[in-house]
């Protein structure tokens, strides 16, 4: 009976601690990230030009948000959306495994006896004042105050461990066989998804002496391979060169933990001699050893960065379909020297803007057709193109705005700023279709043959529409911007006699009042576009005329 109780004390003890712990990191992260400035995006976008600069940016990142596969989820979006290139990913993901060290470094400190007086303070903080920044700042301490809290309990519960046989006949095999602590670290993080949970934890049994270094340290190069499961489940259906970036986290970590247990009876006498040089706690002893691996793994693959990205192309062959998200003809260096070039190149910017818009276009025709999720995605991915390529363009345009323009030019000026918002809403327009679509799906609603045909037919003439109106643009030729006015009208009286037939299916039984509404939504959403790929045709005509 005193054998159960105690199970259960352990048991309840460990899973409480470790809950406790991993609400302290969620909280913790989130006040540093907001504290911050929600800002995370932009510095991995901006401050990523070479590997050392992404491997800072990762590190920084990692260090606000205190998960490393927060980061590198976030960098395999970025790659996904085609903010950054793969090898610009591998530097931020090498950054993030030496940010999330951090953590460990804070546990080392032998502060959990002020856990509770920490939690008491941030709740003073977050319920007592009104001020945002104040209870920010109270989320990230009472977040640290759990971290210690959790980390209390758990140490708590695991001490009957050392008295265990199962356990104690582990860890001598861990200490035999490496590769078995390795296999043990790896699965456990796996299942908790936090490295920094499981490092917590091993610094725990570390400290009760449960567990020996030479066991120990095996644990934590597990705990680093463990930790890339959830990028790769972040990658599953994204872009191939999303999935690349995601497998290079693995790769890296693999590669690591195999370089150092190559060399791990020297890895240990490093160790032993740090912790008696410096007299460190057994806390702090697996955060030196934890740093210690990821920073010198960081500067042995550095330089073979070219080389990683060869090797997950081959690994995972494809050709990637992404969209580039920053502009390519936008260089401040045109507005200094002349506002006529730097006008041209933005006009250069807005056709590349449009030419997206048709193809988002494309892809949504094909999601109303199909419901293939992956066209979905791609005309998501095109419309979150659309909204950056818009900043973009309009703050270079705003900057030209500030130099003194002819009146020609400011007439021009003028037109390519009506037109980037005319494309902008395009792609706003494409994306109702796609949400429409996505609740016919939701709710099982089914169009008859006769309104495909008749969405296949609008979508034809609509796409066809925008095309031409981009090219009227590009050319300056206005004939093409008199058949943009024809199509129009076309599209607009396809509009209402679509409805009408749709009604009348719907008066005989033939379809579901729900799937109309779907309908008359989709075609109305078709019409506006039509309105605005005549705004672009208008602009073109102005300038001929």
């Amino acid at each position: 009976m005193t054998e159960a109780f105690d199970i259960q004390k352990t048991l309840f003890e460990f899973l409480g601690g470790i809950g406790i712990f991993l609400l302290g990191i969620k909280l913790m992260g989130e006040g540093l990230q907001k504290s911050a400035g929600n800002r995370l995006r932009d510095i991995l976008d901006k401050f990523t030009s070479n590997p050392i600069m992404g491997v800072l940016a990762g590190t920084l990142v990692t260090c606000l948000i205190q998960s490393s596969s927060g980061t590198t989820v976030l960098t395999v979006a970025l790659v996904n959306a085609g903010f950054m290139t793969l090898r610009q990913a591998i530097g931020v993901i090498m950054g993030a495994n030496i940010g999330t060290t951090m953590t460990a470094f804070i546990i080392g400190f032998d502060i959990d006896e002020y856990a509770l007086p920490i939690i008491a303070l941030g709740s003073f903080l977050i319920f007592f004042f009104k001020n945002q920044k104040v209870n920010v700042i109270g989320q990230a301490i009472f977040g640290f105050g759990s971290l210690f809290l959790g980390l209390r309990l758990m140490s708590s519960g695991m001490s009957p461990l050392r008295e265990l046989e199962f356990f104690h006949d582990l860890t001598v095999n861990m200490s035999a066989n490496p590769i078995l602590g390795v296999v043990v670290g790896t699965v456990f993080t796996m299942i908790v998804q936090s490295s920094t949970a499981t490092v917590g934890i091993l610094q725990g049994l570390y400290a009760q002496g449960a567990i020996p270094l030479d066991a120990a340290i095996p644990v934590l190069f597990g705990d680093n391979i463990g930790t890339t499961i959830t990028a790769i489940i972040a990658s599953i259906g994204a872009s191939v060169a999303a999935r690349r970036a995601a497998f290079t986290h693995v790769l890296f970590n693999v590669i690591g933990s195999v370089i150092f247990l190559t060399i791990l009876p020297l890895f240990l006498k490093y160790l032993e001699f740090i912790q008696g040089s410096l007299n460190l706690n057994p806390q702090m002893t697996i955060a030196f050893a934890h740093g210690s691996f990821n920073i010198t793994n960081t500067l042995i693959q550095l330089p073979f960065i070219a080389v990683l990205a060869w090797i997950v192309t081959k690994l995972i062959p494809g050709e990637d379909v992404t969209i580039e998200y920053k502009p390519k003809h936008l260089d401040p260096i045109f507005i200094q020297q002349s506002a006529n070039v730097a006008l041209s190149q933005a006009k250069l910017e807005i056709i590349r803007m449009g030419n997206y818009s048709v193809q988002g276009l494309e892809e949504s025709r094909l999601y109303v057709m199909t419901q293939d999720k992956k066209h979905e995605e791609l005309a998501i991915q095109i419309e979150e193109a659309l909204n950056n390529l818009d900043r973009e363009i309009t703050n270079y345009l705003v900057q030209i705005s500030r130099k003194t323009l002819s009146e020609e030019e400011s007439a021009k000026h003028t037109a390519l700023m009506d037109v980037v918002r005319d494309i902008e809403r395009i792609g706003d327009h494409f994306e109702n279709i796609l949400e429409l679509t996505q609740y016919q799906i939701s709710n099982k609603i089914q169009f008859t043959e006769h309104a495909q045909e008749d969405l296949h037919e609008m979508f034809d003439v609509t796409i066809s529409t925008v095309k031409q109106a981009i090219y009227a643009l590009d050319s300056v030729n206005r004939e093409e911007a008199l058949v943009v006015y024809q199509k129009e009208d076309q599209i607009d009286k396809m509009e209402r006699t679509f409805r009408k037939r749709h009604i009348i299916r719907m008066n005989e039984g033939l379809c579901t009042a729900s799937a109309g509404i779907v309908f008359a939504d989709i075609i109305s959403n078709l019409e506006r576009i039509g309105d605005h790929a005549v705004n672009i045709a208008e602009k073109v005509l102005d300038k001929s005329g």
